[in-house]
């Protein structure tokens, strides 16, 4: 394997100058830098990735932490975030936290050892432990998703209380008015704030709130709790839900077959995320889309900018970001179904 020595020697110029070729960091003359690129190209050498972010102090490398990758959200999420990466020349490593604390911060290490440039965050709680892990690494940060509770870093997420609105608004135009909640984990700001979006939209026609239970943000988790919302009488269970993710509506549709009942003609679902998965259930499922592109393009543009000013020494403030959601309304979510009106004797249709 060819070294940096060989170069200089071949294109006979010393070591200094093949390297402010190879790294632009100084002016060279024409000449000079086309005998060096010559010499690399005839020895095929490949500068050290190494050796050459120790020079420059940058690898052009970004970390990427989240909770859950089976998760499809967070699968897109990623996708979009490394499609906005490669856009921009970087390089992206992800880590996949598990919804565990100790080990989000074993990664922190992993990835500030690695030499990144800089973090994208979806945070795997709320919770004190994880605001110190994050507010001791040094790295330029920025959350994605969520936001973390005493932690003064830049943060773009979807506006989760106006989502949590307009599905429940949603669910009452389509003449639902007995509607539940299936909130995510209470340790989350984002899903507390879909949950308090569901309870405004109800008190702000006067509707009772009473019906919420919790699950884990997996399709077990709203198949069980749908179970329990549906072990009422006909007259007190819900005629509508909403769920606060996609994957655990999925759980819900199930759970409210195995009852015995219809979607939407029984018990109408909402989900929240918008997952590609979506679309192909049956009945395809009505959902609040959140923008991960758009929230993938706007956190790498403001890691990118608080990369530049850390070698600059500018600061740069901490900022949040909320992003519109969307409804997608699909089967899942028609109308209740009207009683039939019986025919007097005689009348003919």
């Amino acid at each position: 394997m060819s070294s940096i020595k060989d170069v200089a020697r071949l294109a006979g110029v010393s070591v200094t100058t093949v390297s402010h070729v190879l790294n632009k960091t100084r002016s060279v003359l024409p000449a000079t830098q086309e005998r060096v690129l010559e010499a690399v190209q005839t020895l095929g050498y490949v500068p050290s990735a190494v050796a050459r972010s120790l020079k420059i102090n940058a690898t052009h490398t970004l970390g990427m932490l989240v909770p859950d990758n089976s998760n499809p959200y967070f699968a897109e999420l990623v996708r979009a975030v490394e499609d906005a990466c490669f856009d921009a020349g970087y390089a992206l490593l992800l880590c996949n936290t598990d919804n565990h604390a100790g080990r989000q911060q074993v990664y922190l290490d992993v990835l500030s050892q690695k030499r990144v440039d800089g973090l994208i965050v979806a945070s795997t709680s709320d919770d004190a432990l994880m605001s110190q892990h994050l507010a001791q690494t040094a790295l330029p940060m920025v959350l994605i998703d969520r936001a973390i509770a005493g932690l003064d870093r830049p943060c773009v997420q979807t506006d989760h209380v106006q989502g949590g609105m307009l599905a429940t608004q949603h669910l009452m135009a389509m003449g639902r008015k007995r509607i539940a909640c299936v909130g995510g984990p209470q340790d989350l700001q984002s899903s507390e704030q879909r949950v308090q979006g569901w309870r405004q939209a109800l008190q702000l026609v006067g509707l009772p709130a009473d019906l919420l239970v919790h699950g884990d943000f997996t399709a077990n988790g709203g198949y069980v709790a749908m179970r329990h919302l549906l072990r009422d009488s006909a007259a007190d269970r819900p005629t509508a839900v909403f769920v606060c993710n996609d994957l655990m509506a999925m759980g819900a549709l199930r759970a409210v077959h195995e009852a015995g009942l219809q979607v939407p003609r029984d018990v109408a679902v909402v989900g929240y995320d918008d997952i590609e998965l979506a679309s192909y259930t049956q009945p395809a499922l009505s959902t609040v889309a959140q923008p991960t592109r758009a929230m993938a393009q706007q956190a790498l543009a403001w890691l990118l900018e608080r990369i530049q000013a850390g070698r600059s020494a500018e600061p740069v403030l901490a900022a949040t970001q909320m992003l519109v959601p969307a409804l997608v309304a699909r089967e899942s979510s028609k109308p209740a179904a009207r009683a039939a009106v019986p025919i007097e004797s005689g009348e003919t249709l």
